[in-house]
């Protein structure tokens, strides 16, 4: 399906070569892992929160990012939605300085066609929608008519199956799946098709299990070991296990202590397919990523490994 290669901009993603890093930049001030990088009164573009988003950029860059990934509405369960103007209000001043300043690939992290289409007139490369074009009918229309790519990710996040602790933050528990692996499989299939109707093409279609969405700890971990049937549909696959609860409630600990959590996720997934990693500790995982990589794509496995 997908082809051996994503050309975006002057960059070249050769899938299965090596595993390529997503940096998080979180501009909310209720991030569930900490990170958020919006002071709690809101946004101006005039304020420093706007230089500790550049800092943090270029500190990603640095230690190995190929794609920022820029957000301005919480995901966590529980969070509280954001208005259209809410959310350009953060992120496009974000968008702005970074295509103006740094030599990198922006990712825009919404479900809203407006916004999409604004972030991507602003400077950004891509979409990354967590709601796989069920969210916002116009999303994949803006997506089509930019060229670009898009990540769809799984997601069954309802309200009705959220539990939140203090410590250890949100978690969904009770979530129904007659199947796990064949109903992502073809939840991920009918947003393929949404992208195909729109007329996206397959080379620039991304999927994303959706870790951590409408998913138990038990189906979460589950889902991690058997990311290779995911892959299996026949495109590239990003991965997001950084910091999350299922992490938090195997380990029993809150989101700043879950690095080594996240990194036996993030190098299981990348032995099980995973092409992209999005991450919160990119120095850390960028390593990781490297061992990983040096492990199960070794030259004498080229056309053994399913990841050939």
């Amino acid at each position: 399906m997908h082809s051996a290669a994503l050309n975006v901009g002057t960059r070249t993603f050769n899938w299965g070569q090596r595993t390529y890093l997503m940096g998080i930049l979180n501009i909310t001030p209720d991030s569930f892992s900490g990170d958020g990088l919006l002071p709690i009164e809101g946004a101006s573009s005039s304020g420093n929160w706007l230089e500790l988003v550049i800092s943090q950029a270029r500190s990603f860059l640095e230690a190995g990012a190929d794609i920022l990934d820029v957000g301005g509405e919480s995901t966590r369960p529980g969070a509280q939605q954001i208005s259209q103007a809410d959310e350009l209000e953060r992120v496009l001043p974000v968008i702005h300085r970074l295509a103006r300043e740094l030599d990198t690939l922006i990712s825009i992290d919404t479900y809203k066609a407006a916004v999409a289409e604004a972030a991507l007139q602003a400077g950004a490369h891509m979409v990354n929608d967590v709601w796989g074009f069920h969210a916002d009918p116009d999303l994949a229309e803006v997506v089509a008519r930019f060229r670009v790519p898009v990540i769809l990710m799984h997601n069954r996040s309802s309200w009705a199956h959220a539990e939140i602790r203090e410590r250890l933050g949100g978690r969904y528990v009770g979530v129904p799946y007659e199947d796990l692996i064949e109903d992502i499989r073809r939840d991920l299939q009918e947003s393929v098709a949404l992208a195909h109707a729109a007329g996206i093409d397959d080379e620039h279609i991304i999927l994303d299990p959706g870790i951590g969405f409408g998913k138990t700890v038990e189906q979460n971990l589950e889902l991690i070991d058997r990311l290779d049937e995911i892959r299996d549909l026949g495109y590239p696959i990003l991965l997001g296990p950084s910091r999350k609860s299922f992490i938090g409630y195997t380990l029993n600990l809150p989101p700043e202590q879950r690095l080594e959590g996240t990194a036996a996720a993030v190098a299981i997934g990348i032995a099980r397919g995973a092409d992209i990693i999005r991450v919160h500790d990119v120095p850390v995982m960028a390593r990781v990523g490297r061992m990983t990589d040096a492990i199960v794509r070794r030259p004498e496995k080229a056309g053994v490994s399913p990841r050939s």
